[in-house]
């Protein structure tokens, strides 16, 4: 049995590595850059920025090995018949969703905004998910295509840690997939939301999951792989 170090408990792998798959949430300019929407709510995007290293680090070992790799992106159809007014009217912001800003029109999809960073730009045959709710799941087919590719565990990296990162993860957890949040490759606009959410998800013998570091990943994931290579 292979293990990874974590917390509350070693979080363990399957047999089959191919039944792991890399989730990177929401890692979209209109998050990490300035002009987006991200930056309308007065939000420090450095603050997102720093963990794009790490997130690169993690998305180029799955790659070595051709692990599954999914992305996700935040986003609503042109005429917003997605979106619905208790989302499109909440806040305070400069800009609101499909409001025109400097890199297009706000978390519409399509629009250069609405792009993953370029560091992190997907490759033919990672899966990349558009979603009109904070959770990957809502009104989204991911499910099926997990269980279609017989994913079984989910190591959790993007943005942000108390929001789409955690409502994804409890959404999977309830579907029964074994969950491991990467602590160093997920970030939030306010440091404490991230500690209390981390704090919450590994609570109670691991309520929701796991959390433990890149390097503890990588340290295990790449002798294990390379022997089988």
């Amino acid at each position: 049995m292979t293990t990874i170090a974590a917390q509350p408990y070693e979080y363990e792998l399957p047999e089959d590595l191919q039944c792991c798959a890399l989730v990177i949430i929401d890692m979209q300019r209109d998050f990490l850059e300035l002009g987006g929407f991200g930056d309308a709510l007065g939000n420090d995007v450095t603050r997102l920025q720093a963990i794009v290293p790490t997130v690169k680090q993690l998305l180029e070992a799955f790659r070595q090995f051709n692990l599954p790799i999914i992305h996700t992106l935040e986003c609503h159809k042109p005429d917003l018949s997605d979106c619905p007014p208790a989302k499109l009217n909440r806040g305070k912001s400069s800009l609101k969703i499909g409001d025109a800003g400097p890199m297009g029109r706000i978390l519409i999809d399509g629009e250069p905004g609405n792009q993953i960073i370029p560091e992190l730009t997907p490759l033919p045959g990672e899966i990349v998910l558009t979603k009109p709710g904070k959770g990957a799941f809502c009104r989204t087919d991911l499910e099926l295509q997990l269980h279609r590719k017989g994913i079984t565990h989910l190591l959790f990296t993007g943005v942000t840690t108390e929001v789409c990162v955690q409502t994804t993860m409890r959404e999977a957890n309830d579907r029964g997939f074994e969950c491991l949040l990467i602590e160093d490759a997920t970030d939030s606009y306010f440091p404490e939301f991230k500690t209390a959410t981390i704090e919450m998800l590994r609570a109670q013998g691991g309520i929701i999951g796991w959390t433990t570091t890149a390097d503890e990943v990588i340290s295990v994931l790449s002798p294990v792989l390379s022997t089988k290579v």
